[in-house]
């Protein structure tokens, strides 16, 4: 006879023995890629991935204290962390890194240029446990490979990662001026993509606080990418493997997220499959919910 009793569990309706579809689930759960972006901003940048018992930081632009605080408010102890990579230098970027090392001694995964060059910045004698990786050759990193490729971008050995796990992939775009081939590549390999949407141009243009060499700084081929560059990145990808994109580091006084996710989906609204692409907004002052992968 057919089992026809029926529950609810993570929101789908289950036909038959609760236990046996939990048990079921909860292993596919534990398998799944999921990524929350904790900041993102010129004020610093962190970002979760998880995979089953893996727990990896994208950069940490944060204090220690702070990055402590965050990963506490989503359920994740700061010593069961596997690794944190490092994508450059920058402080927005890699500011919490001597403070978390002395705390928590969490392996640090950077290339040779931008390890030495974290190191020469800091303002006292650190000790950062660093495992050196060669850009563009991929490793295993508790079960998630890790792929890393150059960007431009005026830093020692800049680079963007993609981090994949079964089916799944993510990556993170966030500090860049163009995107290069390899860029766009690499981009589309991907399920969920974090990209740059640093700037509007025009108000970049009519800005008068910062210099104008400030302004050329950050709308160079090694500066930011501005909303527009951004949207063409993703207008490019519409159709193909991406489902989502959250746009990151946007600028406090030359970006509203309202500006920005109004001209990628205009951009998008104007190519085939561009519908199917999730946009959102990842902030300075607040973090993404927990997304899965896939």
């Amino acid at each position: 006879m057919r089992d026809c009793r029926t529950t609810v569990i993570d929101g789908k309706r289950v036909v038959g023995d609760e236990r046996v579809y939990r048990k079921e689930w909860c292993g596919q759960i534990r398998g799944m890629l999921h990524v929350t972006v904790l900041r993102s901003g010129s004020s610093g940048n962190c970002s979760l991935v998880e995979f089953g018992e893996t727990r990896i930081l994208v950069d940490a632009g944060l204090s220690a204290k702070r990055i402590a605080e965050l990963l506490t408010e989503v359920g994740v102890s700061p010593a069961s962390l596997t690794g944190i990579l490092v994508t450059h230098e920058h402080d927005d970027h890699a500011s919490g890194l001597g403070v978390w090392s002395a705390r928590h001694g969490t392996p640090v995964y950077a290339n040779v240029l931008t390890a030495e060059a974290i190191l020469f910045n800091a303002k006292r004698e650190v000790r950062i446990p660093f495992r050196m990786f060669q850009t563009g050759a991929p490793f295993d990193l508790g079960g998630v490979e890790v792929r890393s490729f150059s960007i431009p971008h005026d830093a020692a050995e800049p680079v963007g990662f993609v981090l994949s796990a079964g089916e799944s992939a993510v990556g993170f775009l966030t500090d860049l001026g163009y995107a290069t081939g390899l860029v766009r590549q690499r981009a589309r390999e991907v399920d969920t993509l974090v990209i740059e949407s640093n700037h509007d141009e025009r108000l970049l243009l009519n800005d008068v606080k910062r210099p104008w060499s400030v302004r050329q700084r950050i709308s160079s081929r090694h500066g930011h990418l501005s909303n527009d560059a951004a949207s063409e990145v993703l207008a490019e990808l519409a159709g193909g493997r991406l489902k989502r994109a959250v746009l990151g580091h946007l600028s406090r006084d030359l970006n509203t997220p309202e500006i920005a996710l109004r001209t990628a989906r205009e951009r998008l609204g104007r190519e085939s499959g561009g519908e199917r692409i999730e946009l959102m907004c990842a902030g300075s002052d607040c973090r993404t919910e927990r997304m899965r992968v896939a």
